[in-house]
């Protein structure tokens, strides 16, 4: 496959980013929005990006993006929610904590708590969260995953169903139209339903790009959690469900 100097640099910068934006491409290469975006629809052709509003995401298809990249992804828009989430969570609660960025940013405005148990399979969390004499932290046990420190497999499933707890934090890869949770990893996914049937109030964490992207395996529906905290959600449909289904929906760009 032959790409030109330009589509090889902006795939670059998508791999080491998470993403490109139309407007900073055009910036960076002194060219008009208008070639950036049929560089980006010839790269999105070629299945070497994935095409969202305003630019393009690496990598497309089932395979997860690394997760350092995924870090720098609308970190801002993370800071916020996980300062949102923290705002709902009282001193002296039990939570889960699932794995993911925006549930890391949820740990680290946690921090000025006290009197909590976080039990968690993300040692991320865990590292995080040990030193704080005010937190008790309880990690999970099983696989652990090498690119992203998160605990999977069948015996976190079963430390998960020994607690029950006041809150989980969970995230997802991708959230469809329809209202399903998404996510790469079945083993992943079997942590996050055993974390979501064993918390009293489930909170999702999730920012905007996420309605943008797909992943193939079901985590579950939005209509099972209790809170959905996002930057903004522009989607109809979505929106309904929150209705219909009493899920308070928190836009923290809003």
């Amino acid at each position: 496959m032959y790409l030109s100097a330009r589509h090889s640099e902006i795939v670059q910068l998508a791999k080491d980013n998470g993403r490109v934006l139309v407007d900073d491409l055009a910036t960076h290469f002194g060219v008009t929005p208008q070639t950036i975006r049929k560089d980006l629809n010839d790269l999105c052709d070629q299945r070497l990006l994935s095409r969202i509003h305003g630019g393009a995401l690496f990598p497309s298809g089932i395979e997860n993006m690394e997760y350092e990249a995924r870090r720098k992804i609308a970190s801002d828009e993370k800071e916020a929610i996980g300062k949102a989430a923290a705002r709902l969570i009282p001193d002296n609660a039990s939570l889960f904590i699932n794995i993911g960025t925006t549930t890391e940013a949820v740990s680290k405005a946690l921090l000025d708590h006290v009197g909590l148990m976080v039990i968690t399979n993300n040692i991320n969390v865990a590292n995080r969260m040990r030193v704080y004499p005010g937190i008790e932290v309880v990690i999970a046990g099983g696989v652990v995953r090498g690119s992203d420190g998160g605990v999977v497999g069948e015996a976190a499933v079963d430390f998960i169903k020994q607690f029950k707890v006041d809150y989980a934090v969970i995230g997802a890869s991708a959230i469809d139209h329809d209202g399903a949770l998404l996510d790469f990893d079945f083993r992943e996914v079997k942590v996050a339903q055993a974390i979501i049937a064993n918390a009293r109030h489930v909170i999702l964490v999730s920012d905007a790009t996420k309605f943008e992207r797909t992943a193939p395996v079901r985590i579950g529906h939005l209509s099972q959690v209790d809170t959905f905290i996002t930057d903004h959600c522009d989607i109809a449909t979505v929106r309904r469900i929150c209705q219909d289904s009493e899920v308070q929906l928190i836009e923290t760009s809003r």
